[in-house]
């Protein structure tokens, strides 16, 4: 264990690229070398880039990339794709993505599979993340699927998160202050050059400025940028205006940042509580053959699921107390 630490810490790609494999596969005693590496961690930059399919994500990750390098940074890229539903892995796989940084020993891009897990961002993830923290990366994307809500989730593990929309979109930008419109901190409108823009960023300053009250005292604004990924235009306003949102962040007090670590800190362990819960007491009902009892109770018509899923959970709740 000992050794993998070591290695992550030196920045050994191999090393690192098989313990993000090994944790996305929940492969055992993956924990003890997380546990050790967690020390190592808080110093890289997260930023999350989020939006509905189709609306450019790679491609401005890839420029955004491209920029870090030129500044001589180094960059860690999270891809969470869609579950394949017969391997279990991530549909879109690394090769296919930013293909111009494979041989690049700055750059560490991953895809990892969301696997069902309704924020769009699973456990694994997360640890993904303090995996390339301490390897020493100074920036970590985090892309994820972009699917409705699923969104609201990537602020949790992002400093800055960037939400993605472009022109025509209609009814979906409307769908955005349903709840994304409060983690975003820098909109961008991609394919900017495409009839709709200025009607586009004219409906995003609006629901901005309908909730001005969360804006007062010095907050952050959400700013709206223009942008064409593709041609590499407005790329560089981008990360000029996240180093701004950055700067932002360290400005606040002192007071304000250590809570906002605690909610960040509550919000996560809540979330690996509740994965390891779910994980440990699904691995023992299908030890004991209990759940696939159930699956054949509920499809003879014997039993609902309902009272199944009662049977199965409430006596190893009780157990606990």
């Amino acid at each position: 264990m000992s050794s993998a630490v070591e290695k992550v810490i030196a920045g050994d790609v191999r090393t690192v690229a098989r313990l993000i494999r090994d944790i996305d596969d929940k492969i055992p005693g993956v924990r003890d070398v997380l546990k050790a590496l967690y020390a190592h961690t808080g110093k890289a930059y997260v930023i999350g880039i989020t939006g509905a399919p189709g609306v450019g994500k790679s491609t401005l990750v890839d420029q955004m990339v491209n920029h870090y390098r030129k500044q001589g940074k180094s960059v860690g890229v999270l891809a969470v794709d869609p579950t394949s539903p017969f391997s279990g892995g991530a549909i879109l796989g690394d090769r296919i993505r930013m293909q111009r940084h494979s041989l690049d020993d700055g750059v560490f891009i991953r895809s990892l599979a969301t696997r069902g897990h309704f924020g769009g961002l699973s456990q694994s993830t997360r640890s993904a993340i303090d995996v390339l923290d301490a390897m020493g990366k100074d920036y970590i994307i985090v892309e994820t699927v972009g699917v409705g809500q699923d969104e609201v989730d990537v602020v949790k593990s992002a400093q800055t998160t960037v939400i993605m929309v472009i022109p025509g979109m209609g009814d979906d930008i409307q769908a955005i202050k349903a709840g994304i419109l409060e983690v975003g901190d820098i909109f961008v409108i991609n394919k900017a050059d495409r009839e709709g823009a200025d009607k586009t960023f004219n409906e995003l300053r609006q629901m901005i400025d309908m909730g001005h009250n969360r804006y007062e005292e010095g907050k952050w604004k959400p700013p709206i940028l223009k942008a064409e990924a593709v041609f590499d235009r407005g790329v560089t306003e981008l990360l000029e205006t996240i180093e701004k949102h950055r700067s932002h962040l360290f400005s606040e007090s002192r007071g304000k940042t250590v809570r906002k670590k605690k909610e960040r800190v509550r919000e996560e362990l809540a979330e690996m509580i509740k994965s390891r819960l779910i994980q440990e007491v699904l691995d023992r009902l299908l030890e004991t053959g209990e759940f696939d009892g159930a699956v054949d109770a509920v499809a003879a018509g014997e039993k609902d699921p309902y009272t199944a899923c009662d049977d199965l959970l409430l006596p190893k709740l009780r157990a606990l107390k």
